[in-house]
């Protein structure tokens, strides 16, 4: 039985799994790591394995409560990860970034693949057929994209996301809305329309904290999963023990 982490900014998610079948899901801030993952350890003591990607952002308690009491394997830039790393930077590219194009080939394998993900920044990691990691896209996310209008002007509001169905604000606060909502929503469209005209049979895989809030606005035919990450931890890890 293995234990995924995922540590994002503003919260951390755990799953359990037994092989590839999720077993349960937990999600918390980061101020109540140490208790919740002790409490899923009593809960689960079979849970013998632990993996997890961006340990810079987790307590220094919590990863020595996980080293002591499973077998903790940590992903970093020297795993020896399922595809080959033609980035032009590899030491800069995102440990997370890498886990998921991970999952993408472990899951899809022989396919051209795309992984959006929507997090505080929507990333775009395309991996071809042949398993060649290529690079992508960084653009900011939709809480970003909300604070900096309210940071960088004096007169626009601060808001919070929320479902429209309009186009044309007939209000400022409509107004942007509809030019954050939209305006990522057409950026996803369009680059994935890109690597369509340039990649034939390619599957295109949406994660991250806003996936269900993005999958149904999107025209294109996409994978949603907002828990990939997790599940890409789970098929690395098993794939890394299996070619140790």
């Amino acid at each position: 039985m293995l234990i995924t982490i995922d540590i994002g900014n503003s919260r951390i998610k755990v799953a359990v799994f037994e092989q590839n079948t999720q077993i349960e899901l937990f999600v918390f801030e980061p101020k109540e790591a140490q208790k919740k993952i002790e409490n899923i350890l009593k809960k689960y003591p079979n849970a013998s394995h632990s993996v997890i990607s961006s340990v810079g952002k987790l307590n220094s308690s919590v990863l020595n409560y996980l080293q002591k009491n499973t077998n903790l394997q940590i992903i970093s830039h020297e795993t020896k990860f399922p595809f080959t790393n033609l980035y032009a930077t590899p030491k800069t590219l995102g440990i997370d970034r890498m886990v998921v194009s991970a999952g993408a080939v472990l899951k899809y394998p022989n396919q051209n693949r795309l992984v959006i993900d929507a997090g505080t920044c929507i990333t775009y990691d395309f991996i071809d057929e042949n398993n060649n990691y290529l690079g992508g896209a960084i653009s900011p996310g939709i809480k970003i994209r909300y604070k900096s209008l309210n940071d960088y002007t004096s007169n626009l509001p601060l808001l919070e996301k929320k479902n429209i169905e309009l186009f044309i604000g007939n209000s400022t606060e409509n107004s942007i809305h509809s030019g954050i909502i939209n305006g990522i929503c057409y950026e996803i469209d369009g680059f994935i329309s890109q690597y369509s005209l340039k990649n034939q049979d390619l599957t295109i895989i949406l994660t991250g904290g806003d996936t269900d809030f993005l999958a149904k606005r999107l025209k294109s035919t996409i994978f949603a999963n907002s828990n990939f990450l997790l599940e890409s931890l789970n098929t690395l890890s098993i794939y890394l023990n299996e070619n140790d």
